[in-house]
């Protein structure tokens, strides 16, 4: 990942550095007044881009945020250290759960995150770094863990929100779409998660347009 910050908020030099980095590196300029702020469920989680210092501090008055999810992993840029000390100076609980846009979701890290949706303080707000691919299948997820129809969980993946689902990133789709063919009705989310879904068969089934790539991966720079 592309990234200039040195490593350290202490000084007034490093914290400028972070800035510089989070704005024109990782584009949070363009996040500055644009946020993809929206509740998943109402008072429980919400999703967003990943939040400025001041958005994740208005979040936070706004709708009395308890956790951050950050579905980046440990990007370690700008962005990402100015977002952990917010929280913590916010008293918020951070989780790291990389999620990926652009391969199928994996067993593992859906079984993780939805742990951490059953214990965290809520509400809780997930983010990616538009909020348009990983958010949108966290909060899926989280619509059908928390028994949600496959229908439900797709409106979190939507052009709304950014998401192009003629790209790669639409292997997201084609996951919730295999539950409501082979799992729906039949078994409980995860229960199909853990006995049936089959992430290799997903990569196989799934195709996407070169051009709808080529505008998320190449224009809109989408992780």
């Amino acid at each position: 990942m592309d990234t200039i910050y040195k490593g350290e908020l202490k000084t007034k030099a490093g914290r400028r550095n972070a800035w510089v980095d989070a704005l024109f590196v990782d584009h949070a300029i363009f996040r500055l007044l644009w946020t993809n702020f929206a509740a998943v469920q109402p008072g429980i989680l919400y999703r967003s881009n990943h939040p400025t210092p001041k958005n994740l501090a208005a979040f936070t008055r706004k709708v009395g945020l308890h956790s951050l999810i950050n579905l980046r992993g440990q990007a370690k840029n700008g962005s990402d250290a100015l977002s952990r000390d917010t929280a913590g100076r916010l008293g918020l609980d951070f989780y790291d759960m990389a999620l990926e846009s652009r391969g199928a979701p994996q067993k593992d890290r859906i079984l993780r995150i939805a742990e951490i949706y059953q214990t965290m303080q809520a509400p809780g707000l997930i983010h990616c770094k538009s909020g348009a691919d990983r958010a949108g299948l966290a909060a899926g997820l989280f619509v059908l863990i928390q028994g949600g129809s496959s229908a439900q969980a797709l409106q979190q993946l939507s052009w709304r929100f950014g998401h192009i689902k003629q790209s790669k990133t639409g292997i997201l789709d084609s996951f919730f779409l295999t539950y409501a063919r082979d799992g729906e009705g039949k078994k409980a989310f995860l229960d199909w998660v853990v006995e049936d879904y089959d992430e290799a068969r997903l990569r196989a089934e799934h195709k996407s347009g070169k051009l709808a790539s080529f505008l998320n991966d190449k224009v809109l720079r989408r992780e």
